[in-house]
């Protein structure tokens, strides 16, 4: 395992869920796995009035009930020797003389600055951290999602982050892309030469991508509420997996010529404007239900959520990328909370043969398929069409399973344990440019404006079930299903 180069990373919000279930324990794995130097320093940041101490046995608790592999307590010991804590307020100016004497004389480490906290946070935080002069030549800042609520407000955010910190210092996260799966897309796509040539228009019939969740809003209500599923969701973690299927091989594996063809597939979107909103997209909330065989409350009962609240928590879009090797084929894409399964997929079903030498009753109405599935586990399948078994000449589908952990046999890195030890390495190739940024919300802007001018109330759907019938009716008028659905 490679050793990472000597760092502090300051977790701005390192009392916070996100910290807490994800950031922490997956230090911890990476730490357990060898690849922490003896100067590294894992430095929690937060307003809270808190001893180190008292900050170890927080993040002790959670790296014990996030352990993967079992809790190593003698790991951990080493560990919480390079674990610190430093109070200090984003929004207060005032706050931040503690952590300029913590880091002070470490300026020739790598110095990480990760701002896991509301992103109205962003711009105050980096504002005060160039104010105290804690950027260097080395810092790098990792800002987390959704990066502002549109065009504007994410314009504002990278205006102040950039006034401190250039563009190869920062590092915006989008944790989709750290998965295993996702990166299998891409050597799929870009290491075998099996499907390059049916990767495009007259071989590809329509693509589907769906990220499903069980879950509610949970203790998130407030926040959701201002954020709803077509930005939590759609402009970031689904349009990164649609640029990844849809983009033209990149030159090399470089990280910049990888970000330059996803930002031509971001700019070769067809707008979704207007009244083309009531054709194309369809937003849900959802109602009481039951959710895993357990009965759930509506979205409007949800604590936190105002009774009158608008807000989607489903999204289903018909999505367009005018180029060449894409017109006329339609990319799909739906996302919800409080539905049937949980289940992040892309299945990219291809054309019928042009000609069938079979008899109708011998056919299968089964297309071949592409599934690439997320979760709830890393797999790729093919459906392919095979004889069955018998006298006559009956074809049925078949699939051909890759699971990726039973062929590997190895534990496979959480998404942010590849993620932060990119960030420490300086790799930008898994995180977004600030163009890309923009071209991204340039698409979903004009969406949000349809339905708050031409579009009625969100679509009830029950908790529980595959989202409103609309997303249904809206697939099914171009003679397709959802994969799954009948």
């Amino acid at each position: 395992m490679e050793k990472l180069q000597a760092f502090d990373l300051v977790l701005f919000g390192g009392t916070g869920d996100l910290a807490m279930r994800k950031l922490l324990p997956a230090l911890y794995r990476r730490f357990i796995a060898g690849q922490f130097p003896a100067e590294a320093r894992v430095v929690g940041v937060a307003r809270g009035d808190l001893t180190r101490d008292a900050y170890r046995a927080q993040v002790e608790a959670s790296c014990r009930n996030h352990a993967v592999d079992g809790f190593d307590v003698a790991q951990w010991v080493a560990f919480a020797e390079r674990l610190h804590y430093v109070r200090a307020d984003g929004a207060r100016p005032d706050s931040f003389g503690d952590l300029v004497q913590f880091l002070r004389g470490r300026e020739a480490f790598t110095r990480i600055f990760f701002l896991s906290t509301a992103p109205t946070l962003f711009a105050g935080i980096c504002d005060q951290i160039g104010s105290a002069g804690l950027a260097t030549s080395l810092s790098r800042v990792v800002l987390e999602k959704p990066l502002g609520q549109d065009l504007t407000s994410a314009s504002q955010i990278n205006a102040h982050v950039g006034a401190i910190f250039s563009e190869p210092q920062i590092f915006r996260i989008d944790h989709y892309l750290g998965k295993e799966a996702v990166q299998n897309l891409l050597a799929l796509r870009f290491g075998n030469a099996l499907f390059e040539p049916l990767w495009r228009r007259g071989r590809i019939r329509h693509v589907q991508i769906t990220v499903a969740e069980t879950l509610g809003v949970e203790t998130r209500g407030p926040f959701y509420d201002q954020t709803g599923a077509l930005r939590d969701m759609v402009q970031n973690h689904l349009l990164q997996l649609l640029c990844i299927i849809a983009m033209e091989p990149p030159a090399t594996s470089d990280a910049d010529a990888m970000r330059d063809e996803k930002l031509k597939v971001l700019r070769a979107l067809r707008p979704i404007a207007g009244r083309d909103v009531l054709n194309k997209t369809v937003r849900g909330q959802y109602k009481a239900g039951a959710a895993v065989g357990k009965p759930v409350v509506a979205y409007l009962d949800e604590t936190g959520v105002p009774a009158d609240s608008t807000t989607e928590t489903f999204v289903a879009i018909k999505a367009e990328i005018d180029t060449w090797r894409w017109a006329g084929v339609p990319f799909y894409l739906r996302t919800g909370k409080r539905l049937q399964e949980k289940l992040s997929e892309i299945v990219i079903t291809f054309e019928d043969v042009p000609h069938s030498i079979f008899d109708a009753e011998a056919r299968s109405q089964s297309p071949n398929r592409l599934t690439i599935a997320l979760q709830p586990k890393d797999s790729i399948t093919l459906t392919i069409l095979a004889k069955n078994p018998g006298e006559t000449m009956r074809l049925k589908p078949v699939n051909l399973s890759l699971d990726l952990a039973d062929s590997f046999k190895t534990r496979q890195l959480d998404a942010y344990e590849r993620l932060l030890t990119d960030i420490i390495k300086g790799n930008l190739t898994l995180f977004m440019r600030r163009d890309e940024l923009d071209a991204a919300w340039r698409w979903i802007d004009p969406i949000r404006e349809g339905w708050q001018q031409y579009d009625g109330p969100p679509k009830l759907y029950t908790a529980g079930s595959w989202g409103p019938a609309a997303a249904n009716s809206m697939i099914s008028r171009d003679g397709f299903s959802w994969n799954g659905e009948t």
